[in-house]
């Protein structure tokens, strides 16, 4: 059965805004540990990781489970990021919602930063987006991003959280 909270036509729109390809990673935003377990393999060394280190701004590689939807999925690694992000308003959605959230971070083409000025945003995307929600200005910095696919963890990206643990 399909997730009811996958819509094809958001996935291909945040595609085009990006200029993003079938083999672009999205990242799965859960509530918590458990949420994660649902739509990713954790075995009890990773699990003892995570739950070190959620919420946090990292962001994990780990095999999917069945429950992730295909649109979602790297086509050959059928492999799915998530994170459990400390952040009010995006537990707030979480909540109301009781599912998780698809994301991917802001870059427009021929940037290097992502952006993070609503307003911005706005003027630049506004017309192409249902909602924007104004929580203030982002951290510029993105998300470490460890691969716990395997251990020891791979680090794919070093950003605001401290890789240490997961290094040597």
């Amino acid at each position: 059965m399909a997730a009811t909270w996958v819509r094809k036509k958001a996935i291909e729109k945040i595609k085009w805004l990006r200029s993003l390809d079938d083999k672009h990673n999205f990242t799965l935003v859960c509530s918590d540990l458990s949420e994660i377990g649902t739509y990713a393999k954790v075995d009890n060394d990773v699990f003892r990781l995570l739950k070190a280190h959620t919420p946090g701004p990292y962001t994990y590689i780990l095999d999917a489970t069945s429950e992730v939807p295909r649109l979602l999925l790297h086509p050959k690694r059928r492999s799915i990021g998530v994170r459990v992000p400390d952040h009010r308003i995006t537990h707030a959605l979480l909540a109301a919602l009781g599912e998780p959230l698809m994301s991917v971070t802001l870059i427009p083409v021929g940037d290097d930063l992502p952006m993070n000025d609503p307003e911005e945003i706005r003027e630049r995307f506004g017309a192409h987006l249902d909602a924007i929600i104004d929580g203030g200005a982002c951290h510029l910095d993105p998300t470490s991003v460890i691969d716990l696919r395997e251990l020891p963890p791979k680090i794919i990206r070093e950003g605001r959280g401290d890789i240490a643990p997961f290094v040597g």
